[in-house]
């Protein structure tokens, strides 16, 4: 298949499948499933006006059913103040790249460095950097940064209560990177501490990952954590939902060495999956064994303020070998998006946000509770997410919840369902719910 766009001539092709040690296209892609390729050309209409093009995308765009969302699972329906799209759509914005020419990128700096400032401030932590592409992967690159830290030390334990997404992301870094992963039991919906007692006390151990809140929903305690870990000289690494840290005691206090998490939760829709926002918060020993770049703020020869890269750890500016992460990409467009969230919603209205999400969740469990149909899958405290068993056919239920316009949790399987509320929730909707139970 020819495309009159593509600069590749066939005697370029043939010299590229050549160096690859194949004969052809087919062989190249030969260990990708078959029903998982493209079969036949793509479904494209043909050449339109602006006019008719506008009203095909104005039918496709009807195509999609908006539900009242009560679904989480670490992708939350907060509200987004109409003036960051808007600022964030400038073209100043919306078309910059990565700072490479540092000194002409001064408005981009600025914004990173307070991205930093905030996010350094809203985990406790000391530094922060600003190039993650969403929550799992900077906790599998605080999992990187464990082993690269401890040197000898090869083995990471991630608690059997952090989401099944983001280990599975960390098992596939470990894979790759040749580093082991172990997990630490679960005790009733918690991570247990006498398995992690036990399992440091073996040896060799990195690091240890644990979330908070935890995929259930449940705020853990993690007293002593932070000195088990570091007693064995292991990094004690909290994965957390960036807004509840507005409310929830702050990695930093638990005595985190590494705080990582997903910053969707600062104002980012969900667009149907992305993009995200990753973020990574360490103590100051840990500056050099980050990934991505840090901005620093200085002053130039004439004692003006200014901005300046700091550290770029990244491959495309220093030698590969030398780099302590392979993360190329530029995500200062979401952490732009972030930092105009914060700055407009101020600490009060951050914490205003997280309380009315607390209370709605915790008046929704109850109500549920109440309509005897569900139980207590852990009686543990939680946050604004919580599993509740339901006795009954749960993918049922949350088809009838969506023929009625609302996307009412996430199926965790063995009849039990996850329901996460946010400060966009009403008394009404908490209630329709209930009455379709």
């Amino acid at each position: 298949m020819n495309f009159k766009f593509f600069p590749h001539t066939a005697d370029d092709i043939a010299t590229m499948l050549g160096r690859c040690g194949v004969k052809g296209i087919d062989d190249l892609y030969a260990d990708v499933p078959e029903e998982v390729r493209l079969q036949g050309d793509y479904d494209l209409p043909e050449a339109m006006s602006e006019v008719e093009l506008r009203a095909w995308f104005d039918c496709l765009g009807k195509k999609n059913r908006l539900l009242t969302c009560f679904a989480g699972a670490g992708v939350y329906d907060h509200y987004v103040p109409a003036v960051v799209p808007f600022v964030c759509a400038r073209s100043e914005y919306l078309t910059s790249y990565t700072p490479y020419q540092a000194e002409v990128s001064q408005g981009t700096l600025h914004y990173i460095f307070e991205y930093q400032s905030m996010m350094a401030e809203l985990t406790g932590m000391e530094v922060s950097n600003a190039s993650m592409y969403d929550g799992t992967t900077a906790t599998a690159e605080a999992a990187m940064m464990a082993v690269a830290a401890a040197r000898k030390a090869n083995r990471v334990l991630v608690s059997a209560t952090v989401d099944k997404k983001t280990l599975s992301v960390v098992q596939t870094y470990a894979h790759v990177h040749g580093f082991e992963v172990g997990i630490i039991a679960g005790d009733q919906g918690v991570t247990c501490a006498d398995d992690l007692r036990e399992m440091v006390e073996q040896g060799g151990v990195a690091g240890v990952i644990v979330q908070q809140p935890n995929r259930y929903g449940i705020v853990e305690d993690f007293t002593s954590f932070a000195d088990t870990c570091h007693q064995a000289k292991a990094l004690f690494i909290v994965n957390s939902v960036a807004a509840d840290l507005a409310l929830l005691k702050t990695p930093g206090e638990w005595g985190a060495d590494v705080a990582v998490g997903e910053a969707q939760s600062l104002g980012i829709p969900m667009s149907y999956g992305g993009p995200y926002l990753g973020y990574m918060c360490t103590t100051e020993k840990l500056v050099r064994k980050m990934p991505g770049r840090i901005v620093g703020q200085t002053v130039d020869s004439e004692g003006r303020r200014a901005f300046v890269l700091t550290l770029q750890a990244r491959e495309q500016h220093i030698r590969r070998q030398k780099a302590t992460s392979n993360i190329c990409s530029n995500e200062s467009l979401l952490a732009l998006w972030v930092t105009i969230y914060m700055s407009i919603m101020g600490k009060e209205g951050l914490k205003e946000a997280a309380q009315r999400s607390f209370d709605g969740a915790h008046q929704l469990h109850d109500a549920l509770i109440a309509t005897g149909k569900f139980t207590e899958l852990y009686d543990r405290p939680f946050f604004n997410e919580f599993c509740l068993s339901y006795k009954g056919d749960v993918p049922a239920l949350l088809k009838k919840l969506a023929d009625n316009g609302i996307l009412g949790g996430v199926d965790m399987g063995n009849n039990v369902i996850m329901i996460a509320v946010t400060e966009q929730r009403s008394a009404e909707e908490l209630n329709q719910y209930v009455g379709l139970v």
